[in-house]
């Protein structure tokens, strides 16, 4: 069988060989990277030379470095070639398993204590369930407060003087909110963040007319405030001992509806909500302990009641017949 010989030292050999193998249409991921290896050290031994072509701490070649060289061989990125020589630097075991079970290794800097914690994270909020609610969502004395309604009951205007007031906008119009564990994250789509619509003024920039402390990236939906017109024939609740909630994401949120009529000034009552709603997760309900105190009050008012009939009573029982008449 005729054969062409060539001489050729060891490095030589080497890449030569390598070539010929990344010319098989099927490779595995290891077979790669021990490819890629190879050459790369061959390359790298054939770069110390004793000439004065470049310096001692240059690159040759045009100022490359070597996995930039073989990716423009191989039709790779030079971080993709780096990714695959980072393969071999696992245990062979471990890769043994992965190729059996095709299982994707993943490969960190950093310590598995705060890798594992990070990746979960991100995968925990790349493939939560969401939804895209018409709103806006603020920050208000720490609570994230959702104002809805129908469209032109004043939502964007309240949230503007909201944000005068010094609270911090995170969406407007649309707010995407994602379910995270035990709670629902609320924030801005990228094409519309920072930015709120107002009839009669058109988009405004909140974070350039404001700056940076009036907006904030996402947040937690704590409360649900829910904006309508005054109605005369509907029943509003003037204690707050029913508490009403909604339904987003399988997740209980707590909503208050407050009826917007002129001459109300929606900011402070909505600064007001918030703050009640945080009392009453840290356990303090207003309204409960007003109705807890006026039935005290009825309670007592019965008692002396009772008292006074009693008393009536044994006076009438103690009178002579003639006293009677």
């Amino acid at each position: 069988m005729p054969v062409l010989v060539r001489q050729m030292d060891d490095d030589t050999a080497i890449i030569t060989m390598v070539d010929s193998n990344l010319q098989r249409e099927t490779m595995l991921p290891s077979e790669r990277a021990r490819a890629y290896k190879m050459k790369m050290d061959a390359m790298k031994r054939q770069g110390y030379r004793s000439d004065l072509t470049s310096g001692q701490l240059g690159r040759k070649l045009e100022g490359k470095e070597t996995r930039e060289i073989i990716a423009e061989q191989t039709g790779e990125s030079a971080r993709q070639v780096q990714r695959y020589v980072n393969l071999t630097n696992l245990i062979p075991e471990l890769m043994e398993m992965a190729i059996k079970y095709k299982r994707t290794i993943l490969r960190s800097k950093e310590a598995t204590s705060l890798f594992i914690p990070n990746i979960q994270t991100t995968l925990q909020a790349a493939l939560s369930p969401r939804i895209t609610r018409h709103g806006v969502l603020l920050d208000v004395y720490g609570e994230g407060v959702l104002i809805m309604g129908e469209s032109g009951v004043g939502k964007s205007e309240t949230a503007v003087e909201l944000i005068k007031r010094g609270h911090r906008l995170v969406a407007d119009d649309a707010v995407e909110i994602r379910h995270l564990g035990p709670m629902l994250v609320g924030s801005a789509p990228e094409l519309i963040r920072h930015y709120i619509e107002l009839r009669g003024i058109g988009i405004v920039d909140v974070r350039q007319l404001f700056g940076m402390s009036a907006i904030k990236e996402d947040k937690e939906v704590d409360l649900v405030v829910n904006l309508e017109p005054w109605n005369e024939n509907t029943f509003y609740d003037r204690l707050g001992t029913n508490e009403e909630f909604t339904t987003i994401l399988d997740m209980k949120v707590p909503v208050i509806t407050i009826p917007v009529k002129p001459g109300r000034n929606l900011a402070v009552i909505v600064e007001v909500a918030a703050m009640n709603n945080r009392n009453k997760r840290m356990g303090f309900n207003a309204a409960k302990e007003f109705s807890a105190q006026l039935d005290a009050h009825f309670e007592q008012m019965l008692q002396e009641s009772q008292l006074d009939a009693a008393d009536d009573y044994d006076e009438y029982d103690d009178l002579t017949y003639t006293e009677e008449d």
